[in-house]
């Protein structure tokens, strides 16, 4: 297989089909691509935190099952909420024989799963397989003059035992848009929660989590803040509109990390969504590259 099995997740094929197109590009473009499972399904969404509870984890292991059905023995998600799930999901599995067991009995038209598939998170395989010198030299149009506040949230560094990074002082997202140019910052919210499904039930919490990580993204310099998760997105740019630009402040540009990344490699601008086009044109010679 010319490539790297890939979950998508729901939302990429949705709201958030600029996620999934700029990591697309990205990778065909450093020579790894993405290459689609087949049959996949929801992961679930959460990880169930109950140890009987079962049920929420056979989502996860169906979609190891295709994985398996590829010859492969790993696969990559984008979605950090995705990400989260698959990996403790994949953890329990190759440690809980007992519970393993028991979903197979209930998958009963499907094939025994054995264990043994890896979940990796795109900034795992940018790091560790592609590597910052290799970004570089496939950049086109470097990120000069982009200040980006890498936002990590919670379900890419927590728990530990599934972190894509140190749990702390995550590096890693920054390094990656650093080596296509652009100016990494660190500020104090970067791994802070943004109010998650909160929004729903209790928007005016989501709204001051939100609103917190971008204050600080903004006093750190910043005029990106890159995320990784669909729902990130949503509450930063939800908070973005009700409280930011309410308050007359300097308003910062939401980007999935992809998107950048696929900026510098030299995507077509009108690929790219509004907000990043803005910025880069601002700060990027973007016709014609750089």
């Amino acid at each position: 297989m010319n490539g790297i099995p890939y979950f998508p997740g729901c939302s990429l094929k949705d709201n958030a089909r600029g996620f999934e197109d700029s990591a697309f590009y990205a990778m065909e473009t450093l020579g790894l691509p993405l290459v689609e499972l087949d049959r996949w399904n929801c992961c679930g969404t959460v990880y169930s935190l109950t140890a009987d509870d079962l049920m929420h984890h056979i989502a996860s292991v169906r979609n190891f099952v295709r994985v398996r059905e590829m010859d492969a023995n790993e696969v990559v998600a984008l979605c950090s909420m995705c990400y989260n799930t698959l990996a403790r999901v994949a953890r329990r599995m190759d440690r809980d024989d007992e519970a393993l067991g028991k979903i197979n009995a209930f998958m009963d038209r499907e094939t025994d799963y054995e264990g043994g598939v890896k979940v990796l998170h795109l900034l795992d395989v940018l790091r560790d397989r592609i590597g910052d010198d290799a970004i570089a030299d496939a950049t086109t149009r470097p990120l000069e003059g982009v200040v980006v506040a890498p936002y990590y949230g919670c379900t890419l560094v927590r728990p530990k035992a599934v972190a894509v990074d140190n749990v702390e002082h995550p590096t890693v997202m920054g390094d990656v848009l650093e080596a296509a140019g652009a100016e990494a910052v660190e500020y104090p919210f970067a791994t802070e929660c943004c109010g998650t499904y909160q929004v729903v039930d209790r928007p005016e919490l989501s709204l001051e989590r939100s609103y917190r990580v971008l204050r600080s993204a903004a006093d750190a310099g910043a005029n990106v803040i890159a995320t990784a998760c669909p729902l990130c997105q949503h509450n930063l740019e939800k908070a973005q509109r009700e409280i930011v630009e309410a308050e007359g402040i300097e308003g910062l540009t939401i980007a999935y990390f992809t998107e950048l990344l696929a900026a510098a490699l030299g995507m077509e601008p009108d690929r790219l969504p509004e907000g990043v086009r803005s910025l880069l044109e601002t700060h990027v010679t973007i016709e014609g590259g750089a």
